[in-house]
């Protein structure tokens, strides 16, 4: 079976769960013979394991007459004009506004419309001024893949690319993750007729609470009523998407994500920064409730005064957080250390004596099951996917800063609770893998193609 799946990040290019997600999920669907054309924005073209090939939408022509077009429609003010850059025969500039999308904020700094100048320098391959009449003349978008003021405008282009695509290939089904991917899915539906699943790992609701950003909401329900069947990664998502998107429950099915065993490496021991830390990772944004953790944190110091935190990650809070720890006199005990690779991540783990993941919703949660697998005992929130799947972890409401800080207590102060915790969640984590969500979803593969 041949699948064109579509997604926002893979690796190397990741900024968080959804791109160690489809790593962990192709990787494991490869081994049932199911070969991928996996498709990411910004991507190497090189296959990192037998059945999987990567493309780079960046690195797919389409017609420059209609890239014109689509840019236009973006810009709102007409036919953009394409200039000859005069240094090279084989570059040419369109000049397009976008709009600033406040995709991972809350803060009402960041929801001013703002127009910048957008620059698209496109490989085109000859020159001269037929280049606008040329119909045959192809150019590249070059897409960044990530999540800041060209968001909106990359997923249209990106849907554009995904057209292309998809009448140069052969597959069996399609698959997309995530909302930036749902237009892509439905364009090369559109185009092939192949049965579309999109795969939900996180809704607006979720990244924004009750304050949605409505062209976002639209384009996931458009997604999701236009799927032939839609994966939800928690009991806690799926609720999400049938009571905000009023979609039937038959047509979504449950796939908890995994995590993948790590592999035995070397790399430079962190320094010490104490024999208690407690440790926070993910994005600094609302959703992921940093905010808790500070105020648990000073709480924990007033019983527990030689206790480090690290909050490790990057997002449009983290001013707000240095702030607050400096306003609260712990910045002794704080140590915020930016976003992280995946080597000073293993590093992170290795002085941790206890993770915290106190997200306001979190539709899964793959970092408490890395933390597990390093032998970090974890304290969860009642409102995270990945509470449906580990049983051997501290859980508390996400606004309860006082039990946060308690159950943080008793960890630090028992050394047999946290070594019962540690015990049974490391037998519990080798149930939770890629391989049996890869089941399922092949599963529904097969019920899709041979229904179709």
């Amino acid at each position: 079976m041949r699948v064109l799946m579509f997604g926002w990040e893979f690796p190397p290019h990741i900024s968080g769960g959804l791109g160690t997600a489809c790593f962990g999920l192709t990787q494991s669907l490869a081994k049932r013979n199911i070969h991928i054309l996996f498709v990411a924005p910004k991507a190497n073209d090189h296959t990192p394991f037998k059945g999987v090939d990567v493309i780079s939408a960046s690195n797919i022509p389409v017609p420059l007459l209609s890239a014109k077009k689509n840019l236009s429609a973006i810009s709102g003010k007409g036919e953009q004009k394409i200039e000859k850059k005069e240094n090279s025969s084989k570059l040419i500039s369109i000049t397009v506004p976008a709009e600033i999308l406040p995709y991972f904020s809350s803060d009402s700094q960041f929801n001013e419309t703002t127009i910048e100048q957008w620059n698209y320098q496109f490989n085109v391959g000859r020159s001269g001024a037929s280049l606008e009449k040329d119909a045959k003349a192809q150019v590249r978008y070059p897409f960044t893949g990530g999540y800041g003021s060209r968001l909106l405008d990359e997923v249209k282009l990106y849907k554009e690319v995904a057209g292309e695509i998809a009448r140069e290939n052969s597959f069996d089904i399609i698959h997309a993750h995530d909302w930036s991917t749902y237009p892509a899915g439905i364009e090369a539906k559109k185009i092939s007729g192949k049965p579309l699943i999109i795969h939900v790992h996180a809704t607006e609701y979720d990244r924004a609470g009750e304050n949605v950003d409505q062209r976002v909401y639209e384009i996931e329900q458009s997604g999701m009523q236009k799927a032939d069947r839609i994966i939800a990664v928690s009991q806690m998502t799926k609720d999400t998407i049938t009571s905000r998107y009023h979609i039937p429950p038959i047509k979504v099915n449950v796939v908890h994500n995994g995590v993948a065993p790590k592999k035995n490496s070397s790399c430079a021991a962190m320094p010490q920064l104490g024999n208690k830390v407690v440790t926070f990772l993910g994005r600094i944004t609302q959703q992921k409730g940093p905010g808790y953790f500070v105020e648990a944190a000073h709480k924990v110091l007033q019983r527990f005064p030689e206790v480090h935190f690290i909050m490790a990650g990057s997002g449009d809070l983290l001013p707000k957080m240095i702030e607050r720890v400096a306003s609260l006199k712990i910045s002794s005990h704080f140590h915020f250390t930016g976003f992280l690779s995946s080597t000073k991540v293993d590093q992170i783990w290795s002085i941790s004596n206890i993770y915290v993941m106190p997200s306001v919703s979190e539709p899964f949660g793959i970092a408490p099951l890395e933390a597990v697998m390093a032998g970090v005992p974890v304290i969860i929130s009642n409102q995270s996917g990945v509470s449906e799947v580990v049983h051997h972890a501290i859980k508390v409401d996400f606004w309860d800063t006082e039990a946060l800080a308690s159950a943080i207590c008793n960890l630090l102060a028992y050394k047999s609770l946290t070594n019962t915790i540690r015990k049974k969640s490391e037998v519990e984590i080798k149930k939770i893998n890629w391989d049996r969500a890869a089941k399922k979803i092949n599963t529904i593969y097969h019920e899709l193609t041979t229904t179709k």
